[in-house]
């Protein structure tokens, strides 16, 4: 770049939304019905309920998410432990997932061992 050259950047500020849990739900808890829970409290930017992938069944947790702390906290406070959906629910603020990993692990399948009387190579038990 030659003198007289003018770069224009640009600072986004990432906004950081409050993401909270919201177990024991009822199966019958909508996405819908937890929205309007919460937006008594403030706006809501996102509303995701866990189900089963195969089934499509709620897990019986989920997700809220605020960009505003005051409200995100004046809502952790309002509802924990309240009804909804006849189902006393625990409110608070998510932890970040630890670990990575998908979960599972081995699904069975078999190894190669030896016969324990010092044979080369091995045998699919």
């Amino acid at each position: 770049m030659g003198p007289g050259c003018v770069i224009a950047t640009h600072r986004f500020q990432e906004q950081k939304l409050k993401r909270i849990y919201v177990g024991n739900l009822s199966y019958q808890t909508t996405e819908e019905s937890l929205e309007s829970a919460f937006a008594a409290f403030g706006t809501v930017n996102n509303v995701s309920i866990v189900r089963d992938r195969e089934t499509g069944q709620s897990r019986g947790f989920g997700f809220v998410e605020m960009n505003d702390d005051a409200q995100a906290t004046a809502a952790i406070d309002g509802l924990n432990g309240t009804q909804v959906d006849g189902r006393a629910v625990t409110v608070n603020e998510a932890r970040p997932r630890t670990g990575g990993g998908t979960g599972g692990g081995s699904r069975g399948g078999r190894e190669f061992r030896g016969s324990g009387r010092g044979e080369s190579g091995g045998r699919r038990w």
